[in-house]
């Protein structure tokens, strides 16, 4: 045996030796799993009264649709399927009760309203074809149901107002490829290389110009990733009013730059020489330059957040609690997400804040882009909320919310993660100073806010949107665009309406108004409107009376009627317009909040077009109007199908009736104008297409109440800095050394498509 060998073993056993003990050792060091941690314990009161603003259940939305298929006589088809002759459910959703209901119940002790649900059911199977809303109730057990339509529009609303169900959007796309088509099998086939499945379509909105008109222009595409930014020319205006598809017809046909009376004619012009044609290129089945797929590979990760001592927030069923708010959450069908009974430290500043409408004009040379409206709440805001993906829609360790909806199908649906609430340290401070006079210290607060945000993809569109709730009192009402932009192909004088973003593609002109509606009870129902602003005056220097001082000076208006209250689009508003209550702050002023919007908007659509009064919300950057409960939106689903006799004006809200001492609301308007240009290629960013509003205090309380948040930070040049009792900051590497625990990645956005 070599006598070297034990040796050798000696040193190697050693060797493992000193390796497993710097592993246990090390292993012994290891942060703790940041859930070991203690959580913030947060007040929690009672959750069971948010519950009359709750979404449906799955389970409710089931019983609602077999009480309607077992009680109203008449044969009910499931929509997905249903041909425009039929009868069917469009949409269930949650009735929400009457305010005075609802307050009696939450403050004065009252019964809990009856619980109920909205049903919009099209009749199309019937002598007088219609749509009718119905009550159905009591949850979860229906035994009645009741029609408000008259109740609430004044009268039936006629058929052709019907928003497009997603089954007649295929009945016209099976019309066009089997029917319209086949009219012109040589210019499809050597113009667009056209083999059944390479074409997609998109429908404008509203469909015609008059009453009673349901024809839409549906543009042609090449069907591949980003399809929106890949027009081919070929755009066709498709009448589908009759309830008898076999009546659908083309009225009229366009392509590149020239009008065709229909297919058989374009094919006619084709074979005869007739037509510029301009052939574009086939894209991969990628879209290419649509591709959203990175053009980089990953590198270092991007900075995570995560909460080292758990959520500081709570959420349980519809309710959150966070620091020293507390609100409602849903989920509305057509309008998205809204909010309810919303209070700061125990006191309720706003009823409900929600989303009303998304509106989008367009602006072309081809007659789809020309025609475009698009009002987003027809389609469905909250309908088309889509699953977040965690990391990038929102922080990957939020609270994420699966959120249930019954519309043009008979069983309800769950779209998982589609909404997400997190506290986010915004990277700056609330408020600060550093004293370098007389005393030396340091004081201020981390902004740290919490997020209610879901997003909404409608069509093209992406909207992100936010309700920001802060430490100082403060609510802001956010939306953030995104997505693809609108285009049409590049023809003639096309660049009077926008950019050439690609080879064929016009990156076209549109505006977007987004419409809130803000309900907002400061110290109580009762509020007038207050608008406070600035002046220059010139008085003499009293001291020196030979010289003159121009000093601003406070203005103070109380604005006594709707019609005051009514602030048109591009009008210069008082900077200070706030809701004022009864009561008075410590130092005498009238408690209030104030109304601040943030907002670029384009020019409102001209008031002599005939479809104006639909969208005549948009007229007004705000207007405040008495709140009414027949006054519950601003617009209505039908209006997109009808602008010319629009089932609800804005319009007439606003008819000058007194707002002092009233129950108000407030319905702002934020918007902006997007000119696509090259870098909207392949997506918009959000960067710079972010508007909204904030509603802050205003005298509302004694001091600015963030300076009781227990994140303030404040240190003299006496102090030890380094002393935890003295600044928690210090204690970071301590506090906030564990192991954040991210759950494994999963995404069920593609199930069930």
């Amino acid at each position: 045996m070599n006598p070297k060998l034990p040796y050798v073993l000696l040193v190697g056993a050693a060797v493992i030796i000193f390796i497993l003990s710097c592993v246990l050792l090390s292993r012994g060091r290891r942060s703790p799993s940041c859930e070991s941690q203690p959580h913030v314990v947060e007040k929690t009161g009672s959750t069971s009264q948010s519950l009359v603003f709750a979404d449906l259940t799955p389970e409710e939305m089931v019983r609602v649709v077999r009480y309607l298929q077992g009680n109203l006589g008449v044969q009910l088809v499931d929509a997905s399927r249903a041909k425009p002759s039929d009868n069917c459910i469009a949409s269930v959703d949650v009735q929400v009760p009457a305010k005075a209901e609802v307050l009696r119940f939450l403050d004065g002790g009252g019964a809990r309203p009856p619980r109920e649900a909205l049903a919009v059911l099209y009749f199309g199977s019937q002598p007088d074809p219609n749509v009718t809303e119905y009550v159905v109730g009591p949850l979860p057990t229906p035994a009645y149901h009741r029609d408000v339509t008259v109740q609430k529009y004044g009268g039936k609303v006629p058929y052709h107002r019907r928003p497009m169900l997603g089954s007649e959007y295929k009945q016209v796309g099976a019309f066009l490829e089997t029917k319209a088509f086949a009219a012109a099998p040589t210019f499809l086939k050597e113009v667009l290389e056209y083999d059944g499945t390479n074409v997609a379509f998109q429908s404008t909105a509203p469909h015609g110009f008059q009453s009673g008109d349901r024809k839409s222009w549906f543009i042609v595409f090449q069907n591949v990733s980003g399809f929106f930014v890949h027009p081919v020319g070929l755009e066709v205006l498709v009448d589908h009013s009759s309830l008898d598809m076999s009546q659908w017809a083309v009225s009229r046909v366009f392509y590149n730059g020239q009008y065709y009376r229909d297919m058989a004619q374009l094919e006619s012009a084709y074979a005869q020489g007739r037509i510029s044609v301009e052939k574009v290129r086939k894209a991969p089945r990628d879209g290419d330059f649509s591709s959203m797929k990175p053009r980089a590979p990953s590198s270092a990760l991007f900075p995570l957040q995560y909460q080292p001592q758990g959520p500081r927030y709570s959420v349980r069923n519809n309710q959150v609690l966070f620091q020293a708010w507390s609100f409602a959450f849903g989920m509305s069908v057509s309008r998205g997400l809204r909010l309810f009974d919303i209070r700061h430290k125990g006191e309720r500043v706003a009823y409900e804040i929600s989303i009303q409408e998304a509106l989008s004009v367009y602006g072309s040379n081809c007659p789809g882009g020309m025609s475009t409206r698009y009002m987003d709440g027809s389609f469905g805001i909250g309908r088309y909320t889509s699953p977040l993906v965690r990391g990038v829609d929102c922080p990957y360790s939020a609270t994420y919310v699966d959120t249930h909806s019954l519309s043009e199908m008979l069983n309800p649906s769950k779209k998982k993660a589609s909404l997400c609430i997190f506290e986010q340290n915004l990277g700056s401070p609330l408020r600060r100073h550093y004293s370098n006079l007389q005393s030396l210290y340091y004081g201020g607060l981390v902004n740290s806010a919490l997020v209610v945000r879901s997003i909404a993809t409608v069509g093209n569109q992406d909207y992100v949107w936010d309700f920001i709730f802060y430490q100082n009192g403060a609510i802001e009402g956010k939306v953030q665009a995104t997505g693809y932009p609108s285009s049409s192909f590049l023809h003639g004088d096309g660049l009077r309406y926008g950019n050439r973003v690609w080879e064929h593609t016009l990156g076209t002109i549109r505006t977007h108004s987004i419409n809130y509606k803000v309900d907002l009870d400061v110290g109580g129902m009762k509020n007038s409107l207050v608008a406070h602003d600035m002046a220059f005056e010139m008085t003499r220097a009293p001291w020196n009376p030979e010289q003159q001082i121009e000093r601003p000076r406070l203005t103070k208006k109380v604005l006594d009627t709707e019609d005051q209250a009514a602030f048109r689009l591009q009008s210069k508003m008082p900077r200070y317009i706030y809701f004022a209550a009864n009561s008075k702050n410590k130092w005498g002023h009238q408690r209030g909040y104030r109304i601040q919007i943030t907002s670029f908007a384009g020019d409102h659509v001209p008031e002599s077009s005939s479809m104006e009064r639909a969208i005549s919300w948009a007229r007004y950057q705000l207007a405040v109007t008495r709140r009414k409960e027949e006054e519950p939106t601003s617009t209505s689903i039908y209006n997109q199908n009808d602008p010319w006799t629009p089932t609800v004006a804005f319009a007439n809200f606003i008819n000058n009736e007194t707002i002092t001492n009233e129950d108000l609301v407030a319905w702002i308007t934020a918007g902006f104008l997007h000119i696509p240009h090259s870098e909207d290629i392949p997506n918009t960013v959000t960067v710079g297409n972010s508007v909204g509003f904030l509603l802050r205090p205003y005298n509302y309380y004694d001091l600015d109440p963030s300076i009781y948040s227990q994140d303030g930070v404040f240190f003299t040049s006496e102090q030890d800095l380094t002393a935890c009792d003295t600044n928690p900051i210090a204690c970071l590497p301590k506090t906030a050394s564990c192991l954040p625990h991210f759950p494994p990645f999963t995404y069920d956005g593609f199930q069930n498509m």
